[in-house]
């Protein structure tokens, strides 16, 4: 599966982004019901994407039933009717859109951009106002961002930041319980087979409880780094040999940008991005927030193998295990957003359960090289602190066979 997994993975992006292009590789016809005879002039043949086009088609003045039957028969994308009222208002009211099926979210959208633009110019000319001078005295406000030490920043820049971040802490998140459970899938074979008794006559529990935590450790750090590099290899290999752009799963939201004025030098923006982004502090940083997250949770996951004797049982103990680590998800996507340098996603980037993925998202806005030093040290004390623990349980648990334990009983364990 270390070889299998990327190649999984590519094949199924790789399938999205084809049959996302080949379900955009169409031409949109829309008929146009327009009985002011003067709004539907704002409608043009517009390109979506490269592969994707909206034709608009002016009906005559017929009614909205003959309107429906021709667009049916022809097989078009569907009916827009402007019917005729008293008032802007009253006309934008009384819009609708037939179709045979839902249409895509984005596509109303753009519509209602187009009709809300042209009415609120009939609207302001009716009302006898100058709409070149209101054109002319809009103003775009687009606030700088900088720190004091002349950092630049925006909210563009922010909100990747917080992509970054929450994309690292994910990964982690789900690290951590994929190599958790293969440890404690581990001991509970070991300890069903009966191999356990034949391991420890030559090996300390303790000695046995690291061995199996740094080994699988080690071994997933260098999974994933396999990962990344044949993950590389094979988008690189799909682009040039298929021609199958990833880029292109982005074009229509570009496009939309396009339409409303906002998309200003994109490659700019994806460089102040890059430029922005502590890339060497956060792959240092996942790193060594993955071996210590790991070695802290992996410790309490070989716990819970050595107490139970099947998988089934496990499902009493894994709660308290898993609600930290949601919990450092759901708080760091709530708050570091919002304040990255506040108290509560602060005080939990070191609580050693929630700090590998809490502070993994506050990195990107930039936190003190002696707050991360700090919270590391606090998650690698914590570990010690955990392997006693867990030891303590490994050590009796591993021998207790037939009876499924309660939280009295581990506890006794622990005493002795």
């Amino acid at each position: 599966m270390t070889f299998l997994s990327p190649l999984i993975m590519i094949g199924l992006i790789t399938l999205i982004v084809y049959l996302t292009q080949l379900n955009n590789n169409k031409e949109r016809t829309i008929s146009i019901l327009d009985e002011t005879g003067t709004i539907s002039e704002v409608f043009k043949t517009e390109k979506v994407s490269e592969d994707v086009y909206t034709k608009y088609n002016f009906l005559p003045n017929i009614s909205l039933e003959e309107a429906k039957k021709q667009v049916q028969e022809a097989e078009e994308y569907g009916l827009l009717h402007i019917r005729q009222m008293a008032s802007m208002e009253e006309i934008a009211k009384q819009i609708k859109f037939y179709s045979e099926d839902s249409p895509s979210s984005n596509f109303i959208s753009r519509l209602e951009r187009i009709l809300n633009e042209k009415l609120t110019e009939e609207a302001l000319i009716n009302n006898n106002v100058d709409v070149k001078l209101v054109e002319s005295s809009q103003m775009d406000i687009s606030i700088g961002q900088e720190t004091f030490s002349g950092e630049r920043s925006s909210k563009l820049i922010n909100y990747s930041k917080l992509g970054f971040g929450l994309a690292a802490g994910y990964l982690l998140f789900m690290f951590i319980i994929i190599y958790g459970n293969m440890i404690m899938r581990s001991v509970i074979e070991e300890k069903t087979n009966r191999i356990i008794e034949v391991i420890i006559s030559s090996v300390k529990p303790v000695q046995l409880l690291m061995g199996k935590i740094i080994g699988t450790s080690l071994a997933g750090v260098t999974q994933f780094l396999m990962w990344i590099v044949l993950g590389g290899i094979m988008i690189a290999i799909i682009s040039l040999v298929f021609g199958v752009d990833f880029s292109g799963m982005q074009a229509e939201q570009q496009q939309a940008l396009m339409a409303q004025g906002e998309n200003v030098d994109m490659q700019m923006q994806i460089t102040e991005i890059i430029q922005s982004l502590p890339l060497a502090n956060l792959i240092a940083a996942f790193f060594i927030f993955f071996i210590g997250g790991y070695l802290l949770y992996s410790s309490l996951y070989a716990a819970i193998g050595a107490a139970v004797d099947n998988e089934t049982d496990t499902q009493q103990f894994m709660m308290p295990i898993i609600m930290p680590l949601m919990l450092s998800v759901y708080v760091g996507g709530f708050t570091v957003l919002e304040d990255p340098h506040g108290t509560v996603a602060t005080v939990f980037s070191f609580i050693p359960f929630t700090s590998p993925v809490v502070m993994l998202m506050r990195i990107p806005f930039g936190v003190p090289l002696w707050q991360q030093l700090l919270s590391v040290a606090i998650l690698y004390i914590s570990f010690t602190g955990t392997v006693w623990f867990a030891s303590k349980i490994y050590r009796v648990g591993i021998l207790m066979y037939g009876k499924k334990p309660s939280y009295k009983e581990i506890f006794k364990w622990l005493k002795y």
